[in-house]
């Protein structure tokens, strides 16, 4: 779920623009072109983290367990 949720608020920053942002700052500070399948590719990442990090709190433990 945390994978969705990060989707969703980078499609959502994107409406304000916030991807040229990041592309402007990445190139700026690493001298590289970015795409905006890098800027979608960000925010899964973050998704996958915050879904290891619930897995390792024992958040879905529950959820599997009543099944």
């Amino acid at each position: 779920m945390a994978i969705l949720t990060f989707l969703l608020i980078g499609w959502v920053l994107n409406w304000f623009k916030f991807e040229r942002v990041f592309s402007q700052a990445f190139k700026e500070l690493f001298n590289k072109e970015v795409s905006s399948a890098s800027y979608y590719f960000l925010f899964f990442v973050i998704g996958v983290f915050g879904e290891i990090v619930l897995l390792i709190q024992g958040a879905y433990y529950d959820y599997f367990l009543q099944k």
